[in-house]
């Protein structure tokens, strides 16, 4: 996935479940965690990072991100 693309996808859930795609990001980033899955870790983990940064008005999902 691109950057754009998961930057993307975190404006949609945070537009669509609040802080529940929050929560949710949180909760999945330890799941994968304890089962060993570490990529599917990160993935959430990075997407749980997008989502704070948009839920405390940081970042605006709709002007394209890049990483550095």
């Amino acid at each position: 996935m691109r950057a754009g693309d998961v930057c993307q996808l975190a404006a949609e859930l945070a537009i669509e479940h609040g802080a529940d795609a929050r929560e949710y990001a949180r909760r999945a980033t330890l799941m994968f965690q304890v089962e060993g899955n570490l990529d599917r870790a990160h993935f959430w983990f990075a997407l749980a990072i997008l989502l704070d940064d948009i839920a405390e008005h940081r970042l605006d999902p709709h002007i394209p991100v890049s990483f550095h």
